[in-house]
């Protein structure tokens, strides 16, 4: 049993090596508008490009916690229990790019698998070792939430479903203000939150007063998100480990 706890931190470790070093393989600027019959050229819904700079600080920490569990806790089953959704959601995530250049449909289904996954993870970590596993997951948990609302809004209207491009950002963006408020009451992360705000954030600087309907929606749910965590906000000290 010893052997394979080794074995699946290490699994995770490569894994995550693999997932951060996927965008030097295959570049991903987001969909294509040929790739949908009604095409989506810089969808309201769709943050601005500074914004995805945040998947440089999402790489960078999952490393740190992915070469920190193979040194410090390898045999934890505390972070045994994050390591089998996370490896999982890895395994998807390493092809992902390559996907999303084939297939918007597939892409939003497998970021959402990615997304589901990510959530589990971030649900069963543990309060100790946040800086470690908790933050970074919970980051990355919460820039997938953002992603997948945004994809998923992106292919409805690509596909002329119902509500045109401005009609799914209003429903992509309040929306996605559920999960992210339940997600974050049961596991207070504030990591989780502050990416979903990225991604807000985002939004509104690529609408700006031009699609001022999408940035006060947007603006919205940033006030939304911020008082969330100011009302519930863990008081208690986290314990540590050494």
């Amino acid at each position: 049993m010893d052997g394979m706890n080794k074995t699946l931190a290490l699994l995770t470790l490569i894994l995550t090596a693999a997932f951060a070093a996927s965008p030097l393989f295959v570049s991903f600027s987001g969909f294509d508008a040929s790739q949908l019959p009604v095409p989506q050229v810089d969808p309201p819904i769709q943050p601005a490009g500074y914004a995805f700079a945040i998947w440089g600080l999402i790489y960078v920490w999952l490393l740190i916690s992915a070469g920190y569990g193979v040194l410090k806790r390898p045999q934890d089953p505390a972070w045994q229990a994050v390591r089998w959704p996370l490896c999982g959601n890895l395994a998807v995530g390493v092809p992902w790019l390559w996907i999303a250049n084939q297939s918007p449909v597939w892409a939003t289904v497998t970021i959402w698998i990615m997304l589901i996954l990510a959530i589990v993870a971030l649900v069963r970590s543990p309060s100790q070792d946040r800086l470690y596993l908790r933050a970074p997951v919970g980051l990355y948990a919460g820039w997938l939430t953002a992603a997948s609302f945004v994809s998923l809004g992106t292919v409805l209207a690509g596909y002329d479903i119902v509500f045109g491009a401005y009609g799914w950002a209003y429903i992509g963006i309040l929306t996605a203000l559920l999960p992210t408020v339940a997600v974050y009451f049961m596991v207070p992360s504030p990591a989780y939150l502050i990416a979903v705000i990225w991604a807000l954030a985002g939004i509104c600087a690529a609408n700006g007063v031009t699609n001022f309907m999408v940035t006060a929606t947007a603006v919205s749910g940033i006030a939304v998100l911020l008082c969330v965590m100011a009302i519930y906000t863990p008081t208690r000290p986290i314990p540590t480990r050494d």
